[in-house]
């Protein structure tokens, strides 16, 4: 099968999240924004079925077209991904720690967000600059700590290397990608915290060097950070 996966063509984001799992278990699919509109891609064929009249409509990306199903929240489509792409073990008890750990993780990238449009996600950062410092050094200070040493106790207690224990699972992947965009958005913060969480940046590592996912963060289909996604780098928001 070839999934379709929609998202924004122009930002890592949640869809990232998606991708990742895709790449690192080397599953072909089609990133449908980013094909041209001559092709049935671009942000019309998402916006298309944003904008159905009937079935499942999804509110808004990433969404995974898998044959007949249409599958979008980011949790729900790696729920589903995961065990078909050998990204989480077969008991239930192990599924459901992968799931509770991605979602612990997707919260910490929805402080990030937050950290830049406090107020309102439909005001510009400049609108909302004052409130963005004081919740940016709140996240910084508290809520990032408090985290990553929650993932750091995690893998303290695994019996492994990864989160789950010998194998990994779409959690490792899920924060590594939580890892890398906090190290871009918050480097004087992040720097504060690393020396508390040597087993984490080791799992960082370790997810860095699974082949297929080398080879995708090294290419061009790697989607650089930048001030249009979620994780952003504004040097007011990081002062050391």
């Amino acid at each position: 099968m070839t999934y379709e996966l929609f998202y924004w063509p122009m930002i890592q984001g949640r869809g990232e999240l998606v991708r990742l799992a895709l790449e690192d278990a080397g599953a072909r699919y089609v990133d449908v924004a980013r094909l041209p509109e001559s092709k049935g891609g671009g942000i019309a064929a998402m916006q298309k079925l944003m904008q159905a009249k009937k079935g499942i409509v999804p509110f808004a990306p990433p969404f995974l077209r898998a044959g007949k199903l249409l599958i979008a929240q980011t949790p729900n489509v790696l729920l589903y991904l995961a065990p078909r792409l050998g990204l989480v073990p077969a008991n239930e008890a192990a599924r459901l720690h992968a799931h509770q750990l991605a979602l612990t993780a997707l919260d910490v990238v929805n402080e990030a967000h937050d950290t830049h449009h406090p107020i309102a996600t439909g005001l510009y950062y400049e609108d909302q600059k004052r409130e963005a410092k004081m919740r940016a050094k709140s996240f910084i200070t508290e809520r990032i700590p408090k985290f990553l040493g929650y993932f750091e106790r995690t893998l303290e207690q695994s019996s492994g290397n990864y989160l789950l224990g010998r194998t990994a699972s779409y959690a490792d992947l899920t924060v590594f990608q939580v890892l890398r965009g906090l190290d871009y958005a918050f480097p004087n913060g992040m720097k504060k915290v690393s020396r508390r969480i040597k087993k984490l940046r080791d799992l960082e590592a370790r997810v860095a060097n699974r082949p297929k996912l080398a080879a995708y963060l090294a290419s061009e289909r790697r989607i650089p950070f930048n001030e249009m996604g979620i994780f952003r780098f504004y040097p007011e928001l990081d002062r050391p």
